[in-house]
């Protein structure tokens, strides 16, 4: 599929030339009503160094900001996700959700080419809306799941950077406090409105990760080896755990799927690249790293640490490890965590002010606007991770929500909606729809069953009393 494969029944939404070729990228209209040249000459300096300031992201950085959205708190989840599904069934999960999602990332992607001026995934949702004769409903509605889901990945990050300083400290302080704490940081870094700015701090983030994941399996690897009976001795299944509930079955496929999220801030991120069509390069590169590193914490880990395996999974590496563990991925679980702050800022902030120079975040007006919106954020994020203080619920309820719709159905209706081209008994067709057929369906699964069972098993953790209320001092799970 190319970007030939292109359907351009609307008139708004053309991008072809006259004579059928490709029309170039260009960025799209500063202000919906004013023309470039009615700008004063202030306003004029104003839009030039905006321009510039969010046109300067290339493949390469553009890769590490995905890996530093991408690669988090889902590293974390996987190995628990293998206890439950089994050692097989957890390597075909996390193989084959991956190669999905950079599928699906790829149509993102070409969306973005075909049609330029979608600057975020609630334009695309426009666009198929327009298709089915709702475009105002799409965009809401896509906007809506976009805002809640950047908010709710923010709350789990504010989550995990609250367990990770209890784990360093193990003192007695309130774990409230360590969650506020984390709020702050997460706001803080979130400041810089830039994707380019934050694909610095990428480098950081990366190596974080990677050194907190090392040190989780040798840890765990060695104390394996010391125990009575060895590597041998340890407690895993190449299957799905024993007496293993619908509940517990889809929260582990949920975790998976929450792993490769990154299709869902790509029309963002792809709107600061100077050179839009190398994004191929980017996602194979991103696709291919998550996919060797989830599985293999996931099956080295869950191959040392047993059935009992933690999650987030620093936390199996032991009492001295685990702190030494968690202290080092602290950088990922922030860095990571403001990023989406920053999206979900970028989203509101530029909607607000979508026909005004302050969406350019360079003027006093923009600076303190900016600021207001991304504190809310954070502050919403906050009340969440306090009120579900499960880490696999809630990555779990953000998946089933949220990312079944910007991983699965909606890429599968995009191609249906937006790319296909030609006749349908063409082969190419014919393949091509089975394929995002199949993919809309494995959405809707995920929407349906993810829910109920996220609920489901919030319910019955509160119920048993496995954490304290809202807003208490009890550890988070």
């Amino acid at each position: 599929m190319g970007i030939d494969n292109i359907s351009n029944d609307h008139e708004t939404d053309k991008v072809m030339g006259a004579e059928g070729e490709k029309a170039p990228y260009s960025p799209p209209p500063p202000f919906e009503g004013d023309m470039v040249g009615e700008m004063s000459e202030a306003e004029r300096n104003i839009y030039d160094h905006g321009i510039n300031k969010f046109s300067r992201l290339g493949w390469k950085r553009l890769t590490i900001v995905l890996i530093v959205e991408a690669i988090a708190l889902g590293s974390l989840s996987i190995p628990s996700t293998f206890a439950t599904l089994g050692m097989v069934a957890g390597v075909i999960c996390c193989v084959g959700i991956g190669l999905i999602a950079i599928y699906t990332s790829y149509i993102v992607g070409m969306v973005k080419l075909a049609f330029p001026e979608v600057a975020t995934y609630a334009d695309a949702g426009r666009l198929l809306g327009r298709r089915l004769g709702c475009g105002r409903f799409g965009y809401e509605l896509v906007n809506a799941m976009l805002g809640l889901q950047l908010i709710f990945l923010t709350a789990s990050h504010c989550l995990t950077g609250t367990i990770a300083f209890m784990d360093i400290t193990k003192s007695g302080v309130c774990s409230i406090v360590f969650a506020v704490v984390s709020a702050i940081i997460l706001l803080l870094l979130a400041i810089p409105p830039s994707f380019t700015e934050v694909a610095i701090l990428g480098y950081v983030d990366f190596a974080s990760i990677v050194l907190a994941i090392g040190i989780t399996i040798i840890g765990t690897g060695i104390k394996a080896g010391d125990s009575p009976g060895g590597l041998s001795g340890v407690e895993w299944s190449a299957w799905p755990k024993e007496g293993v509930t619908f509940t517990e079955a889809f929260i582990a496929l949920t975790n998976i799927v929450f792993a490769y999220s990154f299709a869902m801030c790509q029309f963002s991120f792809m709107d600061e690249m100077h050179t839009p069509r190398d994004f191929v390069k980017s996602i194979w590169a991103l696709g291919i790293t998550e996919i060797f590193i989830y599985t293999i914490t996931g099956a080295l880990i869950y191959a040392f640490v047993g059935q009992d395996v933690s999650s987030p999974a620093l936390t199996s590496a032991g009492t001295l490890l685990s702190r030494v563990a968690y202290g080092v991925a602290l950088p990922v679980i922030f860095i990571s965590g403001s990023i989406n702050t920053v999206v979900f800022g970028r989203l509101v902030h530029g909607r607000i002010f979508a026909n005004s120079p302050i969406r350019f975040i360079n003027t006093k007006m923009g600076w303190l606007t900016w600021l207001a919106v991304i504190t809310a954020a954070t502050i919403v994020a906050f009340i969440i991770a306090e009120v579900i203080p499960f880490f696999n619920d809630l990555l779990s309820i953000s998946s089933a929500l949220f990312i079944s719709g910007f991983t699965f159905y909606f890429p599968a209706m995009m191609w249906f909606l937006l790319l296909r081209k030609g006749s349908w008994s063409e082969p190419k067709n014919i393949a091509l729809a089975i394929i995002n057929a199949f993919i809309f369906i494995i959405g809707m699964v995920v929407l349906v069953g993810g829910t109920y069972s996220s609920v489901d098993d919030i319910v019955i953790k509160y119920a048993k009393g496995e954490v304290g209320g809202v807003f208490s001092c009890a550890a988070p799970e």
